[in-house]
């Protein structure tokens, strides 16, 4: 047992750690405490260190002394919203209740529901609204989204869990027409050359913790293979196929309850994309590092667990180091925009390019080829020559001569 508390809040609430070494997480937080009609009741949970285990103890203990009980201090979103859901969504007419429900279930669970309420914040807000935002979805889905989690929030308010709703945000419309003008030119938001994602790749590697490598290598990877974060993740050793260099893009890790999840693409298609020389010896390396499971991750983060966008971003210090470099606007989506937009420029036809990208509207992948103004003058040129062919004098056939 690594320690023991007792804290007075009107009920008693004691906690301890107790240290399980088979255990995959070994350091086993417990906390005790006797609820108003006498029961005695306890929560625990696994951890990883004896100092995420003290720092969980630590938040109930903070939690406590509010006047939250363990239960409440530690319930997870998806629980708290599937139990008060009716009272968070009263007095709705019977229309509202679908697309607000649909809301519910397919994006904020998947995205904040396995965490607890109390650690909904502004921040976790923001970067599911601009994950939906960029996944697409229409402007009443995004709002329809928003609207139910901000009335679950305002219910936990209510019932003196957190003191102000994280869900109320302001300026999503501007976020979202942002997201929509950049998917209608996605070219303005590539790198403009292999040098520059060569710089981007060392900087962010420079800037993480311990100068982990691979965060470069996931960079270079998803720029060449015009991939999103997400499939980078789910890339297995045996979805590569070293003889004629290519990779079948089958599955994606997301957010879900409970932590990340590996899930079919989008669209639910697997596509084929090249991988190109210069990327080769890196994943070669990787292939040889992973060892010989086929279900191996080719790219993973320092301790071995999965990526996502955001574990890029924090454990790069992603925000701060495009800034440093000129790119104050690149996202790690943008990486994907590079990649198409290097195909197009360099010929590759449109219905190629469509499958590579996994599009499923020929009309998203044709933004990607507008033409420089190069391109411009020599279609003029081509199409006056082509003109001037046209117009040049045709030689007469020979007089056909008559003869007896």
């Amino acid at each position: 047992m690594a320690g023991k508390a007792i804290v007075p809040i009107g009920v008693r609430i004691s906690t301890d750690i107790e240290h399980r070494p088979d255990r995959p997480s070994p350091y086993r937080a417990r906390v005790r405490w006797t609820d108003p009609v006498k029961r005695r009741l306890s929560l625990s949970e696994g951890k990883a260190t004896d100092d995420e285990a003290r720092d969980w103890l630590n938040s109930i203990v903070e939690a406590a002394e509010a006047g939250l009980t363990p239960a409440q201090a530690t319930v997870k979103l998806a629980e708290y919203g599937d139990a008060n859901m009716d009272l968070a969504l009263r007095g709705l007419e019977s229309k509202t209740l679908d697309p607000y429900l649909a809301g519910w279930r397919m994006r904020v669970v998947p995205a904040m529901g396995h965490l607890a309420v109390r650690m909904v914040t502004n921040g976790v807000v923001d970067r599911a609204l601009q994950n939906w935002i960029a996944e697409e979805h229409s402007r009443s889905t995004v709002k329809n989204t928003i609207a139910v989690l901000v009335r679950v929030m305002e219910q936990a308010v209510r019932d003196g869990i957190i003191k102000v709703n994280p869900a109320r945000v302001t300026g999503w419309q501007k976020l979202y027409k942002q997201a929509q003008d950049e998917l209608l030119n996605p070219r303005a938001l590539a790198l403009p050359d292999w040098e520059t994602l060569l710089r981007l790749a060392d900087t962010l590697v420079a800037a993480s913790y311990d100068h982990y490598r691979g965060w470069g290598d996931v960079v270079l990877f998803a720029a060449c293979t015009a991939a999103r974060i997400g499939e980078v993740s789910g890339c297995r050793i045996g979805d590569i196929d070293t003889d004629q260099w290519v990779w079948t893009v089958q599955r994606q890790t997301t957010p879900a309850p409970g932590g990340l999840t590996d899930k079919g693409t989008k669209g639910k298609r697997a596509r084929k994309v090249p991988i190109i020389e210069e990327i080769r010896p890196l994943v070669a390396q990787r292939i040889l590092s992973a060892g010989p499971d086929p279900d191996a991750r080719l790219f993973t983060g320092p301790r071995g667990g999965r990526i996502s966008t955001a574990v890029l971003r924090d454990a790069t210090h992603w925000d701060e180091v495009v800034t440093k470099l000129g790119y104050e606007h690149l996202r790690r989506h943008d990486l994907r925009h590079t990649g198409l937009t290097w195909f197009a420029d360099a010929g590759v036809p449109v219905h190629v390019l469509r499958r590579i990208a996994g599009h499923g509207s020929l009309v998203t992948t044709q933004r990607y080829l507008h033409p420089d103004v190069r391109s411009i003058t020599a279609a003029g040129t081509a199409l006056s020559a082509h003109l001037t062919a046209l117009r040049a004098p045709r030689s007469l056939p020979s007089p056909i001569v008559m003869t007896r």
